[in-house]
């Protein structure tokens, strides 16, 4: 696209990649606010399947228009911000939480070629960018002034950390795999994966249970149940959210929703083949990528959902003995039993 307004439109190479820029921003962006107010709509419709209810059924052709009702209600609603909060803190937090989900899918390869920043340390970049996003829960449960905020800040602050620790361990087994940091990259080095005709490393017996942990870790790290215990109602009223109102409150559930979809991208791109097709046959790929990589997020959407609908949540110390006594280790043995037989196989050591 630089070069079409290089070229074609006369303009100057800066204002030519600013442009190309702007547009890949815009093209990402509005369809993933589009496909937020969807899957909201979805995932109540999940949840009510599974509860034997209805769910949103009347506004709109069976009930498709709940969420646009939803937001516009939340847009006209009054801000409030209470008198005790720090309120340059407390306006910014959400808008940190919002941002640091959106800027995340800079590196999100959508099909070959069809991303807004293919760089090489891809996959690390997702790594610093998703950890920003603690800030924002942080700094709106210190800034509320209020008690239940303030508890659901420091379950955030150790929640995210403690799974972090563990992601980190489990990218590094892809990475060791693939041998790239580059997300397009991660996924042609599924193509056909151990020779078996199926792409993706969901096939690798050595990767799967990364592939597993790395779900689970992705529940816990988007604040999902059976991880929600920085917005556990039971408890904390609403956690670090109790305070908002307006449209404070709704960057809060748009940057929640963006990092589940998020996650169930990464899900698909790193484990399950990204934008290529289930099986390796040429016909195949005469589906786009992108439907491809589209479906697989449905899917794991899907199972995101199933998940809050059927699973309790977990208590306090069940979460931290799981992160750290469980995954920790378990991630951390498996990078060295990775690279072990990587070594063996691939230079000879011990033949």
């Amino acid at each position: 696209m630089t070069a079409f307004f290089n070229t074609t439109l006369g303009l100057s190479y800066g204002w030519s990649w600013f442009l190309a820029t702007i547009i890949g921003i815009l093209v990402i962006a509005l369809p993933l606010m589009l496909a937020v107010a969807m899957i909201i709509y979805a995932d109540r419709k999940i949840w009510a399947a599974m509860a034997l209810r209805r769910g949103p059924n009347v506004v709109g052709p069976f009930g498709l228009l709940q969420s646009f009702a939803d937001g516009l209600k939340v847009f006209l609603q009054e801000t409030i911000v209470p008198a005790a909060a720090n309120r340059g803190l407390f306006l910014l937090a959400p808008i940190i939480t919002f941002t640091t989900a959106l800027i995340v899918w800079a590196v999100v390869p959508f099909a070959p070629g069809v991303v807004l920043a293919d760089i090489n340390v891809g996959l690390l970049y997702i790594l610093a960018a998703s950890s920003l996003g603690v800030y924002g829960v942080i700094l709106s449960g210190w800034a509320s002034n209020s008690k239940y905020p303030f508890y659901s800040a420091l379950r955030a602050a150790a929640q995210m950390v403690s799974y972090e620790v563990a992601i980190g361990f489990i990218l590094i087994s892809i990475v060791m795999w693939a041998g790239t940091f580059n997300l397009s990259g991660i996924v042609m080095a599924q193509q056909s994966t151990l020779n078996t005709g199926i792409n993706g490393f969901f096939i690798n017996p050595l990767l799967f249970p990364m592939a597993v942990m790395f779900f689970i870790s992705a529940l816990a790290e988007t604040q999902r149940a059976p991880f929600d215990l920085t917005e556990a109602e039971s408890e904390l009223v609403a956690g670090y959210q109790t305070e908002y109102s307006s449209m404070s409150f709704a960057l809060f559930w748009l940057g929640e929703y963006a990092n589940v979809i998020l996650m169930c991208a990464l899900n698909a791109t790193l484990f399950w083949g990204g934008w290529l097709p289930p099986i390796n046959w040429a016909p195949l790929y005469a589906v786009p990528g992108i439907i491809w990589l589209l479906a697989k997020i449905a899917f794991f959407f899907f199972v995101f959902s199933w998940v809050k609908a059927t699973v309790p949540r977990y208590r306090y110390d069940q979460l931290m003995r799981l992160g750290w006594k469980v995954f920790l280790p378990v991630s951390l043995f498996w990078v060295f039993l990775v690279s072990g037989i990587l070594m063996w196989v691939r230079t000879g050591v011990g033949a």
